[in-house]
């Protein structure tokens, strides 16, 4: 499966043993560890594969039981971005679709040298901005919001204050996509209901490297942050994978 698309082409095999009876309406498929064997491929592709799935209709992700095979009757899932001028889509190639995983990893790569930076270049008003957003993400945490816009709003924030405006944007951009309804729906299915908290404190870390304007200090904060949050989108489904 030699394709930057690897977790749609794990979807159709397994939409086409759906559709073929190997597994009829109603059964378990096999684990996520046994999938990746039998396919070999990564198990971050099977999960993205089962939550695409999921998302249209075809499947059921049961979180300490296992995913299920639904009566068919799946909807169209629409992925579509903003609207750019045709002219331009050939070069921009903005319409990528990004799976959650790859922004997660992508994140994990730029965020921690953007709050590097940021720390040696930030300004007295822009750590006010970044500490704003954090007691935002606290008030948000304590309101139960669903919308995380201060969570979204502090790492925006690291970013403007690194001086470059490519890196305010490629953030930006990464936490658009991050919305999605395939990131959507992981996030529901798989953030315990600790992470918020967990998030918060780790933010925090970030915050004292920031203000100490330490920047291996907010690099390492930042890297175990992300790394954290791909560690529990990875959690198992069921005992068995």
């Amino acid at each position: 499966m030699e394709s930057d698309r690897v977790y749609q082409r794990i979807a159709a095999s397994i939409r086409e043993k759906i559709l073929n009876n190997s597994y009829p309406v109603g059964s378990r498929i096999p684990p996520e560890r046994e999938l990746a064997s039998q396919l070999q491929v990564s198990r971050t592709s099977v999960r993205e594969a089962i939550i695409a799935l999921e998302v249209s209709g075809w499947v059921e992700v049961r979180l300490g039981s296992g995913v299920y095979v639904l009566q068919r009757g799946p909807a169209q899932v629409n992925h579509e971005d903003p609207p750019v001028h045709p002219k331009l889509l050939p070069h921009l190639a903005l319409s990528t679709e990004v799976t959650p995983f790859e922004l997660l990893q992508a994140r994990l790569v730029l965020e921690p040298e953007i709050a590097a930076q940021a720390a040696q270049r930030r300004s007295d008003e822009q750590m006010q901005s970044i500490k704003d957003a954090y007691l935002m993400n606290v008030q948000d945490n304590l309101n139960h919001s669903q919308d995380h816009i201060g969570d979204r709003l502090f790492h925006i924030r690291i970013a403007e204050a690194a001086e470059n405006g490519a890196y305010a944007f490629f953030v930006r951009y990464l936490l658009g996509k991050q919305y999605t309804e395939l990131f959507g729906r992981l996030q529901q299915l798989y953030t315990p209901d600790d992470m918020p908290l967990r998030s918060q404190l780790e933010h925090h870390n970030i915050l004292l490297a920031l203000d100490k304007q330490d920047a291996d200090g907010a690099r390492q904060a930042m890297h175990q942050h992300l790394t954290n949050v791909i560690r529990i989108f990875m959690r198992s489904v069921d005992s068995a994978s």
